[in-house]
């Protein structure tokens, strides 16, 4: 037996002007994106924005569901119109906040299980890292370099290859 150790790194901020100015901006615009949510059953809203290797920023909010399951959360709505609007453009970081309707979220905001697998897909349809900036409505800042971080042990596309 070989007993193996995953250690993730990743950078704990207090202000986000210690982010470059370009992640700043992507922060804010995930902020702006909550407004956007559509979260009756919850009163969970997110919000996520997603910088392309272009200089573009693409917004998504979560979009909730009576039928629960058919609700879709920020980020892969985010994913989803970048896709459809700039197939072929590589997202370089997307920024995801949260405001809860009963209290306020001073700890960073992590993707579900479902959306770290999305963007894990996303990054190596490219080969590029996305960094992600996560936060709450306010408080500290998740920054983290890649997406393996979230998800170390992630079903990758080439266990499908024939």
């Amino acid at each position: 037996m070989i007993e193996k150790k995953i250690t993730s790194t990743f950078r704990e901020l207090d202000d986000a002007a210690e982010l470059p100015a370009t992640l700043q901006s992507l922060l804010l615009k995930a902020k702006e994106a909550i407004e956007d949510a559509y979260a009756p059953y919850s009163s969970f809203r997110v919000g996520a924005a997603a910088l392309l290797e272009n200089g573009i920023v693409v917004k998504g909010s979560n979009q909730e569901n009576a039928s629960s399951p058919v609700g879709i959360c920020a980020e892969r709505v985010t994913l989803s119109a970048v896709s459809a609007m700039y197939p072929g453009i590589a997202v370089v970081a997307i920024a995801i906040s949260a405001r809860p309707g009963n209290h306020t979220l001073t700890e960073p905001v992590a993707p579900c299980g479902i959306c770290r697998q999305a963007i894990i897909e996303y990054e190596e349809r490219f080969s590029k890292p996305i960094q992600l900036i996560l936060q709450g409505e306010s408080g500290k800042i998740a920054w983290l370099e890649n997406t393996t971080m979230l998800l170390p042990l992630a079903f990758r596309r080439e266990s499908l290859k024939r």
